[in-house]
């Protein structure tokens, strides 16, 4: 079984789906932490260095690697990946589960804003240019999101979302 986790950056991707792996005995893997460790360096690094072009390629042939694994795993993936490279179709053909965490513009700004140095698209946005421009990204990656198998409000507690995605399998 593989379950894939999509949503904006800070949607909960990670923390939900560490506790859901942890919850069904499966792998958790963070496509980010994957392709640092597969590059031996930091998206931010790997951004600043080689461009956003370069990593959404990288990006995409990460995703197929995991998603042709034969394990059961929990994939949470960057809050672009389903925006590129088609990643989105391949998201839908090769997983079981396909989960968008939504939430809204302010609880995104709020959980943005105490954490942009981490945020390569981010960092350098004065805080309060931040609820335009996540509108505009939401606004443009939303007909992506929006093509998962199942849409969950992901501004609850991690537990009250696993356990809303676990009801669904």
């Amino acid at each position: 079984m593989k379950i894939v986790l999509m949503g904006y950056m800070a949607s909960g991707k990670s923390t939900v789906g560490k506790l859901l792996a942890s919850q069904l005995g499966v792998q958790f893997i963070d496509l980010d932490d994957y392709i640092e460790e597969a590059e031996k360096k930091s998206i931010k690094t790997i951004f600043s260095e080689k461009g956003e072009i370069f990593f959404r390629k990288l990006e995409h042939q990460m995703l197929l690697e995991v998603l042709e694994k034969d394990d059961s795993l929990v994939l949470s993936t960057g809050g672009g990946t389903p925006c590129y490279a088609n990643n989105i179709e391949m998201i839908l053909e090769k997983s079981d589960y396909s989960v968008y965490l939504g939430m809204t513009i302010p609880q995104l700004v709020q959980r943005i804003s105490k954490e942009k140095e981490h945020r390569p698209l981010v960092k350098n946005i004065p805080d309060e240019d931040l609820p335009e421009f996540i509108g505009k990204h939401l606004f443009e990656r939303l007909p992506f999101y929006a093509q998962a198998k199942y849409t969950l409000n992901g501004s609850g507690s991690p537990e009250t979302v696993v356990a809303e995605i676990r009801s669904l399998l």
